[in-house]
C-alpha cells in the first residue's frame, strides 16, 4: 500500500499521467482509505485553481484525470458515512 508521504511525493506525476497503471491503482486504493489524502488532493486542486486565477488565467484546471476526481468524491462520500 502507498504511504501518505509517497502519495504526496508522486501527486504531480500522477496528475500528469506519468505513473504506471499499478502505481495509479495504489493511489486509488490509498484514497479510498485515507481521508487526509483526499483532503490534500482537494486542497491541491483548489490551490492550482486559485493560483491560476491570481495570475489572470481563469481557465479551468485541465489535465486532472477523471478517475482521480471520481476516487476523491467516492472516498469523501465514504469518509462522511463513517
Amino acid at each position: 500500500m502507498l504511504t501518505c508521504r509517497e502519495f504526496v511525493e508522486f501527486m504531480d506525476d500522477y496528475l500528469e499521467g506519468l505513473l504506471p497503471e499499478h502505481v495509479v491503482a495504489h493511489f486509488h486504493e490509498h484514497l479510498s482509505q485515507c481521508p487526509s489524502c483526499v483532503a490534500y488532493a482537494s486542497t491541491y486542486q483548489d490551490t492550482v485553481r486559485l493560483a491560476r486565477k491570481a495570475l489572470g488565467d481563469e481557465s479551468p484546471v485541465t489535465g486532472v484525470p477523471e478517475d482521480l476526481v471520481r476516487a476523491i468524491v467516492a472516498a469523501r462520500d465514504h469518509s462522511e458515512v463513517t
